[in-house]
């Protein structure tokens, strides 16, 4: 009998034991596996609070998932209330930073319900500033957000064609930002941001593939400068491009063998949007230059958002998932044409200006 009643309690003792410990791993994997909104929240709270040192006061993590749906819905209010001189315009940026606070960050709960009682508000007098008083992170969203799409709805004028065949230019306001895909060019992609890459060291990938054709024109999607141009063997050939205000860098990588660039480009150059700016590839995977060492002609298109100096290179990056940017902008798209027969030169058709940069 005593042998028997230590066997039971060894059972009981056991099993109270794996209990315990699944309980710990079950807890301890949701710990971890908190969204990186949550810790952006965290490190925003942290860095607001926070005034010691002033070169910390900035947010370290942005975690991008806005849809395209809410993109669309919300830069159409945008601009069809500046368009039609509404007596409220509505600020894009503004409506999905109170949607986030509303959703708790994660767009997959958008509900479009949120999005008519807000504009119900607005609409009877309330202002968004006293809609948000009491909603913790709206700041937080708001210049993440801004620092994401603050370039690509706005003033601009872009070159017409006339009934005679003449050019004129148009102001308008509405999407100022381009595909990097030019128009008439065939492309498919999915949404690929954080799988895994082996080449070199093992990493995620912080970009969204386009596939396309070898020597598709490929398009800068804002104004801005130059700041990298040439080689680099995980890239190929690519080019990095910095907006005017800063805060973004458009990463364009795998330009094409032999002639990866739109002629006259260098470091430092500035480029405007809607440009050619060079030629859908498959370069990179490689020290040696201008090898072809990719499996499929694609592009690999990122966005790195940059609040601080300090987060340009090294462990402080942030990248975001840029597939639901893509798909917004397949509606604003660059006509391009050969401009030079020998080199086989394209550019942008119809000429354009970002008038909120003069």
């Amino acid at each position: 009998m005593i042998i028997k009643s230590i066997k039971i309690n060894k059972k009981i003792i056991f099993a109270i034991i794996s209990i315990f410990l699944t309980i710990t791993i079950i807890s301890s994997y949701l710990i971890i596996s908190k969204s990186t909104e949550t810790n952006s929240l965290i490190l925003w709270n942290k860095s607001s609070t926070n005034n010691t040192d002033k070169n910390e006061n900035f947010i370290k993590w942005v975690d991008f998932n806005i849809t395209s749906d809410a993109l669309t819905k919300t830069a159409k209010l945008d601009i069809d209330s500046h368009n039609s001189d509404s007596e409220i315009k509505y600020n894009w940026i503004e409506l999905l930073s109170y949607l986030a606070c509303k959703n708790g960050g994660n767009f997959k709960n958008f509900n479009e319900n949120d999005l008519t009682t807000l504009l119900e508000q607005l609409q009877n007098g309330k202002t968004i500033k006293e809609l948000t008083k009491n909603m913790k992170y709206y700041n937080y969203y708001y210049e993440s957000y801004s620092a994401v799409l603050s370039g690509f709805i706005g003033n601009y004028s872009i070159e017409t064609e006339n009934e005679n065949g003449t050019t004129t230019f148009q102001d308008k306001y509405g999407i100022k930002a381009f595909l990097p895909i030019a128009k008439n060019y065939a492309f498919s992609h999915y949404d690929d941001f954080g799988a895994s890459r082996s080449y070199g060291f093992k990493r995620t990938h912080l970009g969204n593939d386009l596939m396309g054709n070898t020597g598709t024109p490929i398009i800068a999607v804002e104004s801005g400068t130059i700041e990298h141009l040439g080689w680099n063997q995980y890239g190929g050939w690519r080019i990095g491009i910095r907006s005017f205000d800063k805060k973004r860098y458009y990463y364009y990588a795998h330009l094409r063998k032999n002639h990866p660039y739109a002629a006259g480009l260098v470091e430092g150059s500035t480029v405007t949007a809607g440009d050619v700016i060079g030629y859908l590839g498959m370069t990179g995977y490689s020290i040696k230059e201008n090898v072809n060492n990719i499996n499929v002609p694609h592009l690999h298109f990122g966005i790195q958002l940059i609040f601080d100096e300090s987060q340009v290179e090294g462990n402080n990056e942030i990248w975001i998932d840029v597939y639901n940017i893509i798909e917004f902008l397949k509606q604003n798209r660059s006509t391009v044409f050969m401009n030079n027969s020998e080199t086989k030169d394209y550019v942008k058709k119809y000429n354009f200006k970002d008038n909120d940069l003069n």
